[in-house]
């Protein structure tokens, strides 16, 4: 027997194998997809990073869509993730930083010029109220030529619902059932955490903050945690006003390591990260001296989770 036809019985030989096997079901079927995900739309800072947009995260349970804050551009960056403009009608603002939430006249008006017909749903602490109304009177006059001039226009979708809220369950549907929870963040009176329930997944997102034992309650045994971080080594060789500063507002990997290891989430994904001066690596190594040895994804915009 020439090697050419040896070769050719042997791939037939493992073909047959593989056919009788299934057969007679010993090959897995394939695992489910999640129906929930989470879409990095924005994972940056205040600093003008064009690889890293503002804070803004998509949770989608199948077509859903719900909005965590909605920082400088939310709206492209969910274009790009393929997310439809109508579906942009539900959406939780953490804190009113500017960094947070300057892409919200954007998410008001955009999809509603792409046919969003619905009004925006919005969540968040108190003053989102007054900041809507504000970003309304201030585009009032954009609003009332595209419904009475010439440019075709719904009469719903540039409307908003804004809902101040308290800890607790704030919002729930046949998809989700979305918990706040308070969190200290520096000189911000109001300030909250989230945690999404789904049929396949438990979703906690941090909001800026400080160490906080909220998060560690609230994500424990998560299926992510979704949380800010400051790399302890860059922090202590800032200057005393900007160490004062970011240890009053924000939490230092360390600090976060402790918290994932009691917390436990199966997936650390890190955004809104502030490196000052330390490489990625230096701060995951933070993460893990810290007693975490879970999984720990420095999150990059688009990514799908």
């Amino acid at each position: 027997m020439n090697p050419r036809t040896a070769t050719s019985l042997s791939i037939a030989l493992v073909a047959a194998v593989a056919f009788f096997g299934c057969s007679k079901g010993t090959v897995e079927a394939p695992t489910p997809k999640p129906r929930t995900r989470v879409i990095l739309l924005g994972t940056g800072n205040p600093n003008a990073d064009p690889e890293r947009h503002g804070p803004a995260t998509a949770i989608t349970v199948d077509d859903a869509v719900y909005l965590v804050d909605f920082g400088p551009g939310v709206v492209r960056r969910a274009a790009a993730a393929g997310l439809p403009m109508e579906k942009l009608s539900r959406a939780f603002a953490t804190h009113l930083h500017h960094d947070h939430t300057s892409g919200y006249a954007d998410l008001i008006f955009t999809p509603w010029t792409l046919e969003r017909t619905e009004p925006l749903e919005v969540y968040g602490p108190p003053g989102i109220a007054k900041m809507t109304e504000h970003l309304l009177a201030a585009y009032s006059e954009d609003v009332a030529l595209r419904l009475d001039g010439l440019e075709p226009a719904n009469k719903a979708g540039y409307k908003v619902n804004a809902h101040e809220i308290a800890p607790g369950v704030i919002y729930k549907d046949d998809n989700v059932t979305v918990k706040a929870f308070a969190v200290p963040h520096g000189s911000w009176k109001y300030a909250f955490g989230y945690r999404f329930e789904t049929t396949d997944r438990i979703i906690v997102i941090s909001g800026d903050t400080t160490a906080s034992p909220a998060v560690e309650e609230n994500a424990r045994g998560a299926d992510v945690l979704l949380h800010e971080v400051i790399c302890g080594a860059g922090l202590a060789k800032r200057t005393p006003d900007w160490k004062a500063y970011h240890t009053a507002f924000h939490t230092t990997a360390p600090d976060l390591g402790h918290i994932a290891a009691r917390a436990k989430p199966k997936l650390l994904l890190l955004h809104h990260v502030l490196l000052s001066g330390c490489t990625e690596d230096q701060l995951l190594k933070e993460i893990y001296d810290a007693g975490f040895t879970g999984r720990t994804v420095i999150g990059k915009d688009l990514e799908v989770f």
